[in-house]
């Protein structure tokens, strides 16, 4: 899906089990200040205990680090080429390297990352090919799941799911790509859940994922608010559709979707 742009500041997720706290990821404004995947004699060591740093949950700290790692990549704070080591980023969570390594390979797992031995994990760059490709994916699976749901879903269904879409907007209107991701993912999964094929479910959330992450040379200011928004009030859209059991404009509109990700 398009993907709006971020300030400087680093991109904040809920702290799992203890609402209200947060993990920041720190800001790529300077080279003092950057997550480095090379720990050089120029960028001095962050503060042991740097005041006001919030404190993560030990019980979910592998699961918590993964989540502030996914925001910070689609937030465009973990940047494509770039390598990060696993000590730099425990330093900069408050964490030993060990949950951020274990967190950093499942990114691998999921390909945002690559292993570099003895440095760290380096972003996977990836172009406008791939992007269109995971797009053209996506529909192929997506759309025939929808013109079958539009069919047989009753209107009052498709009703519930308008405070996720109403959602959307909001975290569009935000500014926000990593909270715009989440809340995207969020509605397309409710809807295809009604499929009743977690497997499905599971597939399309990862190449969604997959689709929201950074392409190479994209920064702060590609893509805007407004950008966000109309991406959003797409699916406001849909769910219209869907409920007017209106195939053609289902399937256009879907397209349409998919398409503004390539």
């Amino acid at each position: 899906m398009k993907q709006g742009a971020q300030g400087s500041a680093g991109a904040e997720v809920p702290r799992a089990g203890a609402p209200g706290g947060q993990v920041r990821v720190p800001r790529q404004a300077g080279a003092s200040e950057a997550v480095r995947g090379e720990h050089t004699h120029s960028e001095p060591d962050p503060p042991s205990a740097p005041r006001g740093r919030p404190v993560v949950q030990r019980s979910s700290v592998r699961g918590q680090i993964v989540d502030a790692l996914r925001a910070a990549l689609v937030a465009g704070d973990l940047r494509p080429g770039e390598v990060y080591s696993a000590p730099v980023l425990g330093e900069r969570f408050g964490v030993s390297a060990t949950p951020v390594r274990e967190a950093m390979q499942q990114l691998a797992i999921e390909g945002a990352v690559e292993v570099v031995p003895n440095r760290g994990f380096r972003v996977v760059e990836r172009g406008v090919r791939e992007l269109a490709e995971l797009a053209e994916v996506r529909a192929l699976i997506e759309v025939p799941v929808m013109l079958r749901l539009a069919r047989t879903v009753p209107a009052e269904r498709w009703a519930e799911l308008r405070p996720l879409a109403e959602a959307t907007v909001r975290a569009a209107s935000s500014g926000c790509r990593a909270t715009y991701a989440e809340s995207d993912r969020g509605f397309h999964r409710a809807v295809l859940s009604l499929s009743g094929n977690q497997q499905l479910v599971q597939i399309a959330e990862d190449l969604h994922r997959r689709a929201q992450w950074p392409l190479v040379g994209s920064g702060p200011g590609m893509r805007g608010r407004a950008d966000l928004v109309a991406d959003a009030h797409e699916h406001t859209a849909l769910l219209d559709a869907l409920i007017a059991r209106d195939l053609d404009v289902v399937r256009a509109l879907v397209g349409e979707h998919f398409a503004g990700a390539g």
